[in-house]
């Protein structure tokens, strides 16, 4: 008998350990479409069929709806891949917007959507994802704009979701998709003096998501951050960012080491592309491996099965590190 109940602890410990394996995929996030060795080699190996493609972004200028930064190909841009356009809108484009704008939008992003894929023989699947911080203040329109885009296309249309719509989700309501993408990432503002990552802070992430498994949408995936930043704070206490720096970066000789991933610029010069003066200091913010392992264990008790985006596609923040 007592032979018996090791066993099974055993195997319950075992299978307590066991981690989940998720397929993933990646967000490709750059104006210009092109792929490096090291990109190409990571796309890959990835274990689901989808490249989550930004094909451009929507804002509204002078109180016209305006594509910005729409999307170049190099040929080097090759996959097998089947492309999920992405396109993302500002919030303030369905701030006071009329009903006949809506089909207006709707109408004009199919088309470019399509102009698109036409023009650079992109494998597009059935999907179109739009990315779009809604607020209480917007939803109901956002919402309409999300079934009138799905009219018009005949595609099944998706949408991220914020950590803040997931806890507020009485206030910022419940889109009609059958499919999110919820963004793990992006958990405070990396202006603010904070000694939280601002690209993931998993006791943030974990308080928003507490009551994940109410939310009324069953069809999740979860988008998770490998990205990495430096955090440049000046004399007067104001922040910029540098994107794409990590703690290897910050090895320099006119750099004082203050931690692991913070220095104080000891000469004035040209660093990462911008004119930085003495005695200003650059913080970086990245995740760990462990990081991300902490946000999955956390996701698998709340979401039954779901598949990862990492957000983004770039050999600075694939390179040396591995996936599951």
């Amino acid at each position: 008998m007592k032979v018996l109940q090791l066993l099974f602890a055993f195997l319950l410990v075992t299978s307590c350990n066991k981690t989940k394996e998720h397929p993933y995929s990646f967000y490709y996030w750059k104006t210009n479409l092109k792929l490096d060795d090291t990109e190409k080699k990571a796309l890959n190996q990835s274990t689901d069929p989808f490249l989550y493609t930004r094909f451009f972004d929507v804002d509204k200028v002078g109180g016209k709806f305006q594509p910005v930064a729409v999307i170049t190909k190099d040929k080097s841009f090759e996959t097998d891949k089947q492309i999920v356009p992405t396109v993302f809108i500002t919030n303030q484009t369905f701030l006071h917007i009329q009903k006949e704008e809506i089909h207006f939008l709707a109408e004009s992003i199919h088309q470019l959507i399509q102009k698109k894929a036409k023009d650079y023989q992109l494998k597009i699947n059935n999907e179109i994802q739009i990315d779009c911080d809604w607020t209480a203040g917007t939803k109901d329109d956002y919402f309409e704009f999300l079934k009138e885009l799905k009219k018009i296309s005949q595609k099944e249309i998706t949408c991220t979701l914020r950590l803040h719509q997931v806890k507020d989700k009485n206030l910022t309501g419940i889109p009609p998709v059958e499919k999110v993408y919820l963004m793990c990432y992006s958990t405070s503002s990396p202006l603010e003096n904070s000694d939280k990552n601002s690209i993931l802070d998993l006791n943030i992430m974990k308080s928003y998501l507490a009551k994940l498994e109410d939310y009324p949408i069953k069809k999740i995936e979860v988008a998770l951050p490998i990205y990495s930043w430096g955090i440049v704070t000046n004399h007067l206490g104001k922040h910029k960012l540098i994107n794409a720096l990590s703690a290897k970066d910050l090895d320099n000789p006119n750099f004082k080491k203050i931690s692991d991933n913070e220095i104080e610029i000891l000469k004035d010069g040209f660093y990462f592309g911008n004119f930085l003066n003495k005695g200003f200091k650059i913080k970086v913010e990245e995740i760990s491996q462990e990081q991300l392992n902490s946000a999955t264990e956390f996701l698998d008790k709340k979401i039954s099965t779901y598949n990862i985006i990492y957000y983004q596609l770039d050999s600075k923040f694939v390179e040396g590190r591995s996936f599951k």
